[in-house]
């Protein structure tokens, strides 16, 4: 009985494999094709980086907007800046007492896959963060800097001001910190009067009675410290602009874009007139924006503008008498 072996040819299987890549490979390249068609004309889409979009290059549409950019948030335009630049990790900033270049141990006890650390795991890990928080924070001067930026961050978070003013803040409180004009003024005095005086330079102004709500220290002396901090430190702070404070006001009471535009119309007719000068420039804000929501036809009282600006009637009542007067001696009523 003889038996029958088979044998097959070699190399056929070898060609099959590469006949089905090569046929994978096509396929992948025609539906690559097919997605890079323009869905309106069918014509060829190319992708823009600088704005994020992908766009077609026959008829203009836009297929995709607001692309994620994988890339640095660093330019760079040559080699040597590139080298410099260049990092692992996220960037340094001046809101955390060591710029964030420390380590930070989870309060969680848990493992990379999330499970549960055992018992004398738990008790290894609370050690480390006693320690790592010692290692942090090794002298009075980084302890001192880390309750300060803590509460620069919390009350900028209660007054909505963006990461800038907080980086401004942060670094002004650095100065006074290096120039000794710390000793005889609390730490929660000097970080209100920073970032107050950050948000007055990056253009988003906050008034005093709004500064200290969120604060823990007394209106008359954060503005004493704030007065003391900006002399020492030669800080170039322009004084407080209404127009600044009309577009946060028009927007808590729901006001249209017309009357934010002719409450800036009366402030710069009141400039001419110098009405502003000697007057708080929150209520002649207020002012405005009443005053403008009544000449557009737009239902609010000054009970509810006396909420948002935190000003009395009053106030309101007299600024807004005087912005109407200036326009009828410029002839614009």
């Amino acid at each position: 009985m003889s038996e029958r072996i088979w044998t097959k040819k070699p190399g056929v299987s070898d060609r099959n494999q590469e006949r089905t890549s090569q046929q994978d490979e096509n396929q992948q390249e025609s539906q690559k094709g097919d997605t890079l068609k323009c869905p309106e004309c069918g014509g060829h889409v190319v992708t823009d980086d600088e704005h994020g979009e992908t766009v077609c290059n026959d008829c203009g549409l836009v297929v995709t907007a607001d692309s994620v950019d994988r890339g640095p948030e660093w330019r760079a335009f040559d080699a040597r800046e590139k080298d410099e630049k260049s990092r692992v990790g996220a960037p340094t900033t001046n809101t955390m007492h060591d710029k964030g270049l420390s380590t930070n141990i989870d309060w969680r006890d848990r493992d990379a896959y999330g499970n549960s650390l055992g018992a004398r795991q738990r008790q290894k890990m609370q050690r480390l963060r006693k320690w790592n928080e010692r290692f942090r924070t090794r002298d009075s001067k980084e302890r001192n800097l880390k309750q300060a930026l803590g509460e620069i961050d919390r009350m900028a978070s209660a007054l909505g001001l963006p990461e800038n003013v907080r980086e401004t803040a942060s670094v002004i409180y650095r100065r006074a910190l290096d120039d000794d004009l710390l000793p005889g003024r609390s730490i929660e005095g000097v970080a209100t009067s920073c970032t107050y005086a950050a948000a007055r330079m990056a253009g988003v102004p906050r008034s005093l009675d709004e500064i200290s709500e969120v604060s823990r220290v007394e209106k008359s002396e954060v503005a004493r410290t704030y007065r003391y901090i900006a002399r020492e430190l030669s800080l170039e702070v322009k004084p407080a602009d209404p127009e600044q404070y009309v577009p946060r006001f028009a927007s808590e009471l729901g006001l249209s874009d017309e009357s934010k535009m002719r409450a800036r119309q009366l402030l710069k007719n009141a400039k001419e007139k110098g009405v502003h000068s000697g007057k708080s420039p929150v209520g002649l804000a207020a002012a405005a924006v009443y005053a403008a929501a009544l000449l557009t036809n737009e239902k609010t009282t000054q009970a509810a503008v006396s909420d948002v600006a935190d000003i009395s009637e009053v106030t309101i009542r007299n600024r807004y008498h005087e912005l109407l007067e200036a326009e009828d001696n410029l002839g614009l009523v």
